[in-house]
This record gives C-alpha cells, sequence and structure tokens, in this order.
C-alpha cells in the first residue's frame, strides 16, 4: 500500500527551531468538478467523518423531512452539527425529539462528556452521568430517527447499512459526489453510524454543490439551500462555544458553510462569489495526516485558505485571530513560540491571488 503524498501544512515553532509540523493535503473544487487547486494527495480516499453531517441530513430533509415535522432552521442546523452539549442544545434536542416522536433512549451513539468544558463540569460536579443527548452527534441521530419514522422504518436497527435510511443517504451522498456507490469505502463512526471515505476532490464537489445547487433535482436544491442557510445563521447549533465552525461561521455571516470531522477532516462550502474573482461556489476539503488530535492545525490551514481567496475581509480576519498564526505559551503564559501556516503552504496558496 502506498502511502499518501501529504505536505508540510502548519509548523510549530520553539525559539527559532520548528519543533513539530503538521503534514495534510486538501484541495478547492467548483460545482462542476473542476479544481481551483489541489495540494498533496486529493486522490486517496479519507473518511469525512462528521464533515459528511449535512449530506446525511440532505437525503432526509430532500424528502419532505422538514415539512414533515415543521422544522425551523435552528433546527435544521441541529441535525448538521458536532454539538458541544451546552444546555441549548440539550433543550434544542430535547424540544425535536418530542416533535418528531421519540425518546433519548432510541438513540443508539452511545454517550460522551459534553465538548463544552463548562458543560462537562457541571455534569460532574452533580454526578450525572452523561446522556446519549450530550453525544456531539445526537442531532445527526435525531434526524435518522425522524427519517426513518417519517418512511415508515423501523426504529430500532436504523444505523445498520441496509437500513432504508442509510440507503438513502448513501445514494444522496454517492450522487453529491458524483460517484458509483461501489466505489465509496464504508466504515463505522464513533457513533455507530455508517461513514463514508471519498477521495477529497469528490467530497470537494459535493460541498460546491450543496452551496450552489442549480442543476440538482428541485427537491435536492431546495434542500441544500436550506443546509446552507441554516448552518451559518444558527452556528451555535452547528459546533459550540470557542469551536471554529461557530465563530467561523458567526464571523462569515453567511459566506460559507463550514463542518469539522474527526482525525483531522475538514470541509467548507463557500457561496458564490464569496472567493475573489470567482463567480461560482467552491468546496474545500483537507486532511491532516495526524489527525490534528489538538485541534492546533486544521483551523490555521483554513484561515490561510480563506485569506488566500479573499473570502473575509481585514475585520473579519482579525475576529478569528484566535484560530490563526498565534503564538505558543508556556505554563507561566511566556511566549515561547508559535503556530503558523508553513512556507510551502504559503507559496502555494500565494498563486492564488
Amino acid at each position: 500500500m502506498t502511502a499518501p503524498r501529504h505536505i508540510p501544512f502548519v509548523e510549530v515553532t520553539r525559539s527559532r527551531i520548528v519543533e513539530s509540523v503538521h503534514y495534510g493535503s486538501l484541495c478547492a473544487v467548483q460545482p462542476d468538478g473542476r479544481i481551483l487547486f489541489s495540494l498533496g494527495d486529493t486522490d486517496t480516499k479519507f473518511f469525512l467523518r462528521s464533515s459528511a453531517k449535512p449530506f446525511q441530513a440532505l437525503a432526509f430533509l430532500e424528502r419532505g423531512g422538514a415539512e414533515c415535522y415543521h422544522m425551523d432552521a435552528l433546527e435544521i442546523a441541529l441535525i448538521c452539527a458536532s454539538h458541544s452539549g451546552t444546555e441549548a442544545h440539550i433543550q434544542a434536542l430535547e424540544a425535536l425529539q418530542k416533535k418528531v416522536g421519540i425518546e433519548e433512549s432510541n438513540l443508539q451513539c452511545g454517550a460522551h462528556l459534553p465538548y463544552s468544558q463548562k458543560s462537562a463540569d457541571q455534569l460532574l460536579i452533580k454526578g450525572i452521568t452523561p446522556s446519549p443527548n450530550h453525544n456531539n452527534c445526537s442531532g445527526k441521530h435525531t434526524g435518522m430517527l425522524a427519517f426513518a419514522k417519517m418512511i415508515g422504518a423501523p426504529l430500532d436497527n436504523y444505523l445498520e447499512p441496509s437500513h432504508p435510511v442509510q440507503q438513502a443517504i448513501l445514494k444522496t451522498f454517492a450522487e453529491m459526489c458524483g460517484l458509483d456507490i461501489a466505489v465509496i469505502e464504508l466504515g463505522t463512526d464513533g457513533c455507530t453510524a455508517p461513514v463514508f471515505a471519498v477521495p477529497l476532490t469528490n467530497a470537494a464537489a459535493a460541498y460546491a454543490r450543496l452551496c450552489q445547487p442549480e442543476g440538482l433535482p428541485e427537491n435536492r436544491a431546495k434542500a441544500c439551500r436550506l443546509i446552507s442557510a441554516a448552518m451559518p445563521a444558527h452556528s451555535d447549533m452547528v459546533a459550540g462555544p470557542e469551536r471554529f465552525d461557530t465563530d467561523g461561521m458567526a464571523v462569515g455571516k453567511g459566506a460559507f458553510v463550514s463542518k469539522v470531522g474527526a482525525e483531522g477532516y475538514r470541509a467548507l462550502g463557500i457561496m458564490p462569489g464569496k472567493a475573489k474573482g470567482i463567480d461560482t461556489s467552491l468546496g474545500m476539503t483537507m486532511k491532516i495526516s495526524d489527525g490534528d488530535p489538538n485541534l492546533r492545525a486544521g483551523a490555521v490551514v483554513v484561515m490561510a485558505v480563506l485569506k488566500a481567496l479573499k473570502v473575509l475581509d481585514d475585520a473579519q480576519n482579525a475576529a478569528l485571530k484566535a484560530y490563526d498564526r498565534r503564538p505558543v505559551a508556556n505554563w507561566r503564559g511566556k511566549e515561547v513560540g508559535e503556530i503558523r501556516p508553513t512556507p510551502e503552504l504559503m507559496q502555494a496558496l500565494a498563486a492564488l491571488g
């Protein structure tokens, strides 16, 4: 097996020495599949992990899910989310589950402590064991259960790859990527749902089509517009406090949708005309090869891409400084180094200017 050909993306310095390097690959693609730029290995299949959630929701929404349950934009954002488990998230989940007519106990995603440290601390102080709704994927699972109930399919095995819900999701995702179902690699996500691996270029094209769905069947185009409007409008539901998906989309004011995935995967859908000099939408997908376990590399790369494409103005870039090139401090708060894009990445992106 040939190893992916990743390139240096982000370096972490201490004094004048580069101490660590994060390698990765990325590409930006237009809705017709044309590649605007490509760095590293964009042909190897990588699992989208939670970056697939907008397409998992799309299969439900294009079949009338929002109308069936009278879902609003906040609820649509929630079923696309990797939420932080805050009180606001839990309350929104409970309200949606009541509307759908399901119980939290129907969710088969498992449980973990909230990503929000404040919310996790509150559970620990109160001696409360995390429940399925605290799982970051509980919005997605609520959407899948709503889909199953809407079409009269069983609820108890809704995660089986052969289940009608999962088959519909796979078909929709494949069509958005421009791929035959047979070439999509399937795996099992951390929440037990099926997850997909495709080349970065195909996933990027899917994100571009999500943000510019002209030419798609009307029911799919309508559902795409629901998602691309709901996620930025309710970015607090998509992620949570001090997370790029929430802060980036809020600052971007509808310029793009952003969805992180586990193990160093990230995806952006940039709306038509928001990248300078480009009339179409763009999909951008990225894989950090080491999985970016501390999330210190991915957002740095995203910010470098957004700047190269001139998607945001100076004030917006400044508002997202916490996710950009930034200092490394020691335990006393003294600046000892920097997290920054590599010269290789900056040189490659400079060609877009």
